[in-house]
Parts: structure tokens; sequence; C-alpha cells
């Protein structure tokens, strides 16, 4: 029963718990025991089982009728800077170390009001800072397919946790690649949605002009319920668009019935981007993903991002530029860590702050606050601007000819621990195909493509129009279908 559960999808899932091949406390405890049994990933920095188990026993007490929400009764997880209210959050810093909150996050509240099971909170890059997610307060998230590989950041607990099955979804946040990346190193999806499309509040801050709530799954079913739950405007946000609440997993279902979307199936490559970098097998990895969506009828062309070359240095000027802003709150005074060895109030701020940040953070709040000085603002993060400007309509003229863009995820497949935290420049390279949508505010579909050599997922995304989320899923899904052996894998050891 717990392997039959953990290949199945959602709407399988919610077959048996209406059907009641298996009750929501049946269910709960199958994730519960998966979770720790799998310690050692260090994929949750908080679980939450008594909540679960109390909330799975009463949706049993209440019952489940076909007319209710399909997720409900479903094992979810959060990444550990939602805030579930009387649940502490900590964003993997010691800063926040015991900090309780004290109120639901938007995407928390809509899944728990959809009657989703939540099991926990997981690991991540301290305040979503990273890309290999080592650096948490509490230790590096192991990847399920080699442990002496890293997950990917920052939301790699949240990756893992599906792709171990520890969850059934779950959701993570995305500045600069952070849903995606991880999800390409563990061989599931995960979608960045268009900025707005989901509300942040209730997320605690890096970016603000960059961050968004996204979810990750093994199967595209999955991946547009999760985002079908939570999208649709927010008058508790105001940067959430006037759009409702997606229904793309609707679409799907008529996709099924044949009754497909017509879209003109052309799909736009920048090769300038991957002409150098790139790791063979990955190359490779792309080879097959577009000999299955021409056997689908796809079409290619060659498309041009010539600012796209900049992204990386755009994002490293404006997001910490934001994040220094973000992260003055943290002073030791009204909540989060308080150091002990201080003299005066200037003391209790440097002291509060040196000691609770790690070293990333502190990295990219100097750089922030450097680039946003007096004499260095316009040198910087004015220039910046104008460029992300440029990166925008650069995507907007590619879009003339195609509907979506392709491109792998990483460069490579996970790296080992270690092997690059003492050169900041080289890990930041990681992100470098996975930055540009978010500095022109797209969706992006990060899917599997299989595995290289040594058995490590790859991963390749798919990036589209503003708010078209739906042609993203549709060709995903038609990929789902024409090779299912690239998804809906689960580490089952």
């Amino acid at each position: 029963m717990i392997v039959d559960v953990l290949r199945s999808s959602i709407p399988d899932i919610a077959k048996m718990l209406r059907g009641k091949k298996i009750s929501c406390r049946e269910l709960t405890n199958v994730f519960l025991k998966r979770i720790k049994d799998s310690t050692k990933l260090n994929a949750f920095i908080t679980v939450m089982e008594k909540e679960s188990v109390s909330r799975s026993e009463a949706i049993d007490k209440e019952g489940i009728k076909n007319s209710d929400d399909i997720l409900k009764g479903v094992p979810v997880s959060l990444k550990d800077i939602f805030l579930v209210e009387g649940v502490r959050n900590t964003c993997a810093s010691k800063i926040l170390e015991n900090y309780v909150a004290p109120y639901d996050a938007t995407v928390t509240k809509r899944l728990k009001d959809r009657g989703a099971v939540v099991l926990g909170k997981t690991n991540m890059d301290e305040f979503a800072m990273g890309s290999s997610n080592e650096n948490s307060f509490f230790g590096p998230v192991l990847n399920p397919w080699d442990n002496k590989k890293v997950a990917g950041g920052s939301s790699g607990g949240s990756a893992v946790a599906v792709s171990a099955g520890l969850s059934q979804i779950s959701f993570g946040t995305d500045t600069g690649g952070s849903v995606r990346l991880p999800a390409s190193y563990n061989g599931i999806l995960a979608l960045r949605p268009t900025y707005g499309r989901v509300s942040r509040y209730g997320m605690v801050a890096f970016s603000s002009s960059l961050d968004q709530a996204g979810p990750m799954a093994r199967n595209v079913d999955d991946l547009a319920i999760a985002y079908d739950a939570v999208s649709g405007v927010d008058h508790k946000d105001s940067t959430t668009s006037k759009k409702g609440p997606s229904n793309v997993y609707e679409h799907l279902i008529k996709n099924m019935a044949g009754k497909e979307k017509t879209f003109s199936r052309c799909i736009g490559i920048p090769r300038h981007l991957i002409e150098k970098g790139v790791d063979p097998e990955v190359a490779s990895s792309m080879d097959e993903v577009i000999a299955a969506l021409k056997k689908l009828g796809f079409k290619f062309k060659d498309i041009e991002l010539p600012h796209a070359k900049y992204a990386l240095d755009v994002y490293y000027i404006i997001s910490p530029a934001e994040a220094s802003s973000n992260l003055s709150r943290f002073d030791g005074v009204r909540y989060g860590y308080r150091s002990k060895g201080y003299k005066d109030l200037d003391g209790l701020y440097k002291s509060s702050r040196r000691e609770g940040f790690g070293d990333e953070v502190k990295r990219r709040i100097m750089l922030g606050t450097f680039v946003l000085s007096a004499g260095y603002y316009d040198a910087y993060f004015a220039k910046a601007a104008r460029v992300r400007t440029l990166i925008k309509q650069d995507f907007e003229k590619a879009y003339e000819g195609c509907d979506v863009i392709l491109l792998p995820t990483a460069p490579t497949t996970a790296f080992k621990i270690g092997e690059k935290t003492d050169d900041p420049l080289t890990m930041y390279l990681n992100d470098i195909f996975t930055i540009p949508a978010n500095l022109a505010s797209l969706p992006s579909l990060a899917f599997p493509s299989g595995q290289n050599k040594a058995g490590m997922p790859i991963g390749m995304q798919l990036t589209g129009r503003h708010f078209d989320e739906e042609t993203l899923f549709s060709v995903a899904w038609m990929l789902q279908k024409e090779r299912p052996e690239w998804f809906n894998r689960v580490s089952v050891k």
C-alpha cells in the first residue's frame, strides 16, 4: 500500500479516500513514517505531527464527499518561509530560530481551506538565499538520489520532500530559480508562476520584485491542482494581479477528452545561451526533449535574447539591494534573535545581526547596501533596473514568433556537497538559465527529462508569456504522455 500511495497522483488519492480504500489518518501516517525514516535527508525543519494527525482524524470524522475539493485529505508541505499560525517559522536562520507565526500566509490558508493536511515546514537556504541548500542554520539538505550531492536551493527541502515521497506536493518560493533548480536536481516538476499570480502575504520577503510562490510535484496533474489551489487575487497583497483563480487542471481534463487548446506549437530556443558551459549529458537530454516534442508536432525556432547574458549581473544587484532593505527589520528589538553581548542600542543591532545571520545572508546584505549607497545608486541599481527592462523587451520580441521558450533548468546535474561553497561566483552560475524569467516576471515550468549515466536527474524548463501558464501545462502534459518514464518518479528506499 505504501508504494501504491507514493506512486499515486492527487486524483488517484482522491479516489482512494472517497472509495474508503484508505483513511485520511492512514494516508497521513504513510507520509509521517516516510519522514521519520528519512531524517538523514534533513528535508524538514519542523514536522507538524500532532497537528497533521489531528487534522486527518477530523477529516475522517467529517467524511469526504465526491463534491469536496480534490485536495481534501491530501498531505502537503511548505517551505519554512510560509507562515503557519501557531507553528515556528525560521526561514532556516538562527535569527528566527524560535519565532512562532501569529497568522497563516495566504498560501497556507488557501490550502487549509481546501482541506489539505499540512505535514510540516521544509528546510531551505537561509532567507531563500542560495542555490544548493547548504546555507541553512539547520544543516544542508541531502539529495535522495545520491546523499553526497546537493539538493539544490533555495527550496531544497520541498524538492526532496516530493522526490523522496515525504509529501505529495510542496510549496517553495522562486526568486532566481529556487523552485526550478532543486526540481531539476531531484527529478520533479516545479512552477514559477507569473509575478503577482500567487499572493506573497505571509511569505517572508527576500526580494520583493522577484519573489514568487510556486508548487512542486511529481507529475503534471498534481502540479496543476496545486497551482489552481493557491492562485488568484489577494487583497492583502497589493502586488497580486486582479485575475481570479486559475483552472489549468480543468483544462488538462479537457485535453484528456481530446479538446486540446489550439496554439501554434512553436518553441523558441536561444542557442546562443547554451553554446558554452552546459554539461554534455544535459545537452543530450535537451536533444531528447526536442525529439519528443517534434514527434508531437512541435516546430522549433532559433531566437535571440541579446540582453540575457547580463541577467546574472542584474539579478545580483537588484535582489541583494531589496534584501538589504527587507532584512533591516531583523534588528534584535521587536522579534527574533537578540544578542546578549551589547552595551548600547547600536551594539544591539550589530551584535544581533552579526550573530543571527549566516555568511551568505551577510554577503548579500553588504552587497545590497553598497549598491544602494550614496554615489553608487545610479552606477549600479539604476543601471541594473534599465537593463532589466531590456531583458523584458527581448522576451516580448521573442514571443512574436513562438509560444514558449525551452532551456535546460541548470547547466549541470547536482554537484557534490561542499564543492562550491568557497566560490560564491561559481555557485551563482547555477542560476544562469533560471534568472531571466524572474527578471521579466514570466511564468516558467521545470520538468524532468531523464537522468545521466550516474543516475542523477536532469531537468528542462519552459518559459511562457505573462499569465499564460496554461500553455506551459499543455506542453508539459503532452510530454508526460509521450515520455511517461520521465515523470512520477520517487526515490523509494
